[in-house]
């Protein structure tokens, strides 16, 4: 599992980690009172939290599918979160059994897990690398161990970049994305995700005021902020729109109809 040995093995329990509040709300059990506390915190702020954790992972779903059945056969997923079937690597190599797959997050516990959980086919590759998003060096490194960055990667943040900022805290957003997707080849992929106060301002807000009291930054972003990151690139049809709209199945047009999540969503090509 590339990347394992430079792992913390310690897990802090005293603070909410973003990765196991998104596992409370999809229903998971690998998350500590902590993580509980925000979650429901968060869940009477806003009432669409769960909604909107399982439309993100159907529309992760749906992203790999259509850049699988494109014909990408590499994938580099950021912001990996505690494995939760199906997983991308099973999504990915459903299709194509020779694909490889490199998951990254920064929290100890999903490590655990994706040693234990995260094995893929006989044909194709799945690695996992502990590392942040912000340590771009240190994710194309390792990555790039599975990964072969001079033919065409799909890149996937899903629900990740609300959690960078753009300045204000050393964060740069919108220019670490940029990096990440000078590093890919020709006919990549970006696939995206990100909550935006745009159709729920003041329940956003609540939100992200209560991950800010924890200690975690939170950063909703209007269309045309979260609409940047795809800068350069070639959206495909819908373009960017709530993530239930993005492509959807049977579930997405029932899920719709409990209504709209905060969620906006989009993937693209590097030409």
């Amino acid at each position: 599992m590339t990347g394992s040995e430079a792992a913390p093995t310690r897990i802090d329990t005293s603070r909410p980690h973003p990765a196991r509040v998104y596992d409370w709300w999809l229903g998971g059990k690998d998350n500590y009172p902590v993580d509980e506390e925000l979650a429901r915190g968060i869940l009477a702020v806003d009432s669409t939290a769960v909604r909107g954790a399982r439309a993100n992972r159907r529309f992760m779903h749906r992203a790999v599918r259509t850049v699988a059945e494109a014909g990408i056969r590499q994938f580099l997923d950021i912001g990996t979160g505690i494995p939760t079937e199906p997983n991308l690597h099973q999504v990915a190599q459903g299709i194509a059994a020779d694909a490889k797959v490199v998951y990254a997050d920064n929290d100890p516990i999903v490590l655990r897990h994706a040693e234990a959980l995260l094995t893929g086919s006989a044909e194709g590759s799945t690695a996992y690398v502990h590392a942040d998003v912000r340590d771009l060096d240190m994710v194309l490194r390792l990555a790039g161990e599975t990964l072969d960055f001079t033919r065409p990667v799909a890149l996937s943040l899903v629900a990740l970049t609300h959690y960078l900022s753009d300045g204000s805290d050393g964060d740069d957003a919108h220019g670490l994305l940029a990096k990440y997707v000078a590093a890919l080849a020709p006919g990549s992929f970006l696939i995206l995700s990100q909550v935006t106060p745009d159709l729920s301002p003041k329940v956003i807000e609540g939100a992200a005021n209560l991950f800010r009291q924890s200690g975690t930054p939170f950063h909703p972003r209007s269309l045309a902020e979260f609409s940047r990151f795809f800068d350069g690139l070639e959206l495909l049809g819908p373009g960017v729109i709530p993530v239930s709209g993005w492509r959807p199945g049977p579930e997405d047009v029932a899920a719709q109809a409990e209504g709209i999540v905060p969620v906006y969503a989009g993937v693209a090509r590097k030409a």
